[in-house]
């Protein structure tokens, strides 16, 4: 990962007026010294926080007035001593002290509410990005570049909702656009973000062409495409146990990493979320995050907030300091590490479809796709699509003309599809099918639901035999000719309602409906449910098992076979200029023994793991970092080799 350091701190200080001094304590040599020890290469400290507040020498009034130091410039010199990169914070959306003296500045929303806390709770409100905070915005960051060294710019909280103060009625008015429309106010809040990173990137660069720039808005999507060019690369905000849960980032980074930037994982050393003073995650826990990073191909960066008094914690630094050391161990062969996959995943999130941060659909075929240790990407309409040998358009991707036309050179060229539900759908009516080789001609909606699905032997393997509940509607399909009946809906003696039901559930199974549930025609593998979101929602093991056998009549040499548990998590990368490909083999499980708390407590060893990999021959295979070298056969144009024991995270080199 060239220029981009692997082993970052996220440091905040959103630390109000109401607490001073502050920076008391805060000695420059300690500072740097701690992170040093840590192993930590890069820390991103405050030129700005959430409270609006300065902590530098300024000529703006917002200087914090606990501040008796020009404590950023000290950070800054301290850290470049050691060797450090200092990444400057800036808070963009958020600015209390602005806030309070302009309320005018503030988001309103159509009912006249201004976004953000109310005059009664604790927090911040939202500015406008279409205001003239905008120009306070710029000239405090071209104060940060002309009177400071500069190593990168990060910008949070961007954000605009479909706001209605005084400035964007009156923009959109002269714009032509209908401020009573919610979703014309949408496209403008858009266009203002849009124009915001254009500018300020514009701004930073004709003072230094070297920073980073990264604008924070708490997800990476397909909207970031855009304005990408505006990035040097991205940063995933992703505190697993901090409302973005354990499926956030892993599926989330499989997208970005296509983009051809350099990308950061960024969780956190709390317990919980964001300023969580005194809760410090487990060591297991911090691991899992980090290692998970780097295999997936990108950096790691993690959240901290330094106390109102300015000194590091130490405990806090001891953690982080165990995590980054192995990660510095591990580095050689991670920096300009591309992953290897042979699957895109197209995202709902592509045609607002989401139905959280990460939909449900994409969430099951993630899963469904990490547990048999296939090597995936996020896809959308503008990926390259040639890469892949599959590509899985789950439950609600339907398609327009455009996305049809790419879907069908796609699978002309030899390509593989998995559509299930009313993927694969006219966009409009969705009352056909696309595609000019799609199994299955659109009848209605399913007669009952749920209904139950009986694999036939070809789709079986794994399932035991019965008849399996959907318990989603799916849709009634007709097989086209020259199409292969996969697995029959059975239908049940009728719906559960007040007039009829049957014990405490669904109605059993009654009869086969001669309906098809799962239909192949050549390349392409149609399911009448939405399967995917399903899994996610319902976690039946069969669903699991019916798509991982249609993925292996489509794909029966995958890059990666193993004899690991489902728990395991085996990515596969290459180092081109290294000339080696480089596996990641990952055992730490995620719980949720508490509440509302998601995270790792133990380390659970995996022993004689069995690796087959459909790589060339391979000069020489060993672990690293520790170098062992591992025997290893070639059978078949496969490299089959066994790691003696996976203790949380292991990685194999093999060298051409």
């Amino acid at each position: 990962m060239p220029g981009l350091p692997l082993r970052q701190i996220h440091l905040d200080f959103h630390t109000t007026e109401k607490i001073v001094p502050i920076a008391d304590a805060f000695e420059p040599e300690v500072f740097a010294r701690t992170l040093a020890d840590a192993s930590v290469n890069s820390v991103t400290c405050f030129s700005k926080c959430h409270h609006g507040l300065i902590y530098h020498d300024t000529k703006f009034e917002a200087r914090h007035p606990g501040l008796k130091r020009n404590l950023l410039a000290e950070q800054i010199e301290a850290c470049h001593r050691v060797g450090i990169h200092v990444p400057i914070y800036i808070s963009a959306g958020l600015d209390m002290f602005q806030s309070t003296r302009h309320p005018e500045w503030i988001e309103l929303d159509d009912q006249n509410r201004l976004n953000g806390a109310s005059p009664l709770q604790a927090g911040w409100q939202k500015l406008c990005f279409n205001s003239p905070y905008m120009d306070y915005l710029y000239a405090q960051t071209h104060e940060v570049l002309t009177t400071l060294p500069v190593d990168g710019l990060f910008f949070d909280i961007i954000h605009q909702g479909a706001c209605c103060c005084r400035f964007c009625m009156k923009s959109m008015i002269e714009a032509g656009m209908n401020p009573e429309s919610r979703e014309n106010r949408l496209h403008f809040a858009a266009a203002a973000l849009r124009h915001f990173r254009r500018h300020m990137t514009n701004l930073i660069r004709a003072h230094n062409a070297d920073c980073t720039i990264f604008y924070n808005s708490g997800h990476v999507g397909p909207d970031v495409r855009a304005t990408l060019d505006s990035y040097t690369h991205l940063e995933l905000e992703s505190l697993p146990s901090g409302g973005w849960g354990y499926d956030h980032f892993p599926a989330t980074v499989r997208f970005a990493r296509t983009l051809g930037v350099e990308t950061l994982g960024m969780t956190g050393k709390f317990l919980k979320s964001w300023a969580d003073f005194g809760g410090i995650k487990t060591q297991p826990a911090l691991e899992y995050e980090c290692f998970t990073a780097l295999a997936e191909g990108a950096g790691c960066s993690v959240g901290d907030q330094l106390h109102p008094r300015g000194a590091l914690d130490p405990a806090t630094y001891e953690l982080v300091g165990a995590v980054y050391r192995s990660v510095a161990e591990k580095e050689p062969w991670c920096v300009g590490a591309r992953p290897v996959t042979e699957i895109g995943v197209f995202t709902p999130e592509a045609l607002g479809q989401q139905d959280g941060s990460v939909d449900t659909a994409l969430a099951g075929a993630y899963h469904m796709l990490i547990s048999g240790h296939h090597q995936f990407d996020v896809v959308d309409e503008d990926s390259d699509w040639s890469r892949y040998r599959v590509i899985i358009l789950p439950d609600k991707i339907t398609l327009d003309d455009e996305l049809t036309a790419k879907a069908d050179r796609y699978v002309k060229s030899g390509g593989s599809v998995i559509l299930s539900h009313r993927s694969g759908m006219d966009r409009e009516t969705q009352s056909h099918f696309m595609l000019a080789d799609t199994p299955v001609r659109y009848l209605a909606e399913g007669r009952h639901c749920p209904d139950y699905v009986e694999a036939e032997r070809v789709l079986a393997a794994g399932v035991p035999p019965s008849q399996h509940v959907m318990y989603e509607r799916g849709l009634e399909v007709e097989a086209l000719d020259g199409a292969q009946t996969l697995a029959e809906v059975w239908w049940p003696y009728f719906d559960r309602t007040w007039e009829h039901f049957c014990s405490h559930n669904q109605t059993p199974p009654d009869r086969a409906s001669g309906v098809p549930a799962v239909v192949r025609r050549e390349r392409i593998i149609y399911f009448s449910h939405p399967i995917f979101g399903m899994f996610k929602r319902h976690g039946s093991h069969v669903y699991k098992r019916l798509v991982q056998n249609a993925l292996n009549l489509l794909l029966p040499d995958p890059l990666v076979t193993t004899n690991a548990p489902s728990t395991a998590h085996v990515t596969l990368l290459r180092q081109e200029t290294e000339k080696r490909y480089v596996a990641h083999v990952l055992h730490y499980i995620p719980e949720n023994r508490y509440t509302s708390l998601h995270t790792v407590e133990d380390v659970i060893p995996l022993r004689d793991v069995e690796l087959s990999l459909r790589v060339p021959a391979p000069k020489r295979v060993s672990l690293v970092p520790s170098g062992q070298e591992l025997p290893f056969v070639m059978r078949e144009g496969r490299v089959r080799i066994t790691i003696p024991e996976v203790r949380g995270h292991a990685m194999v080199a093999l060298e051409d």
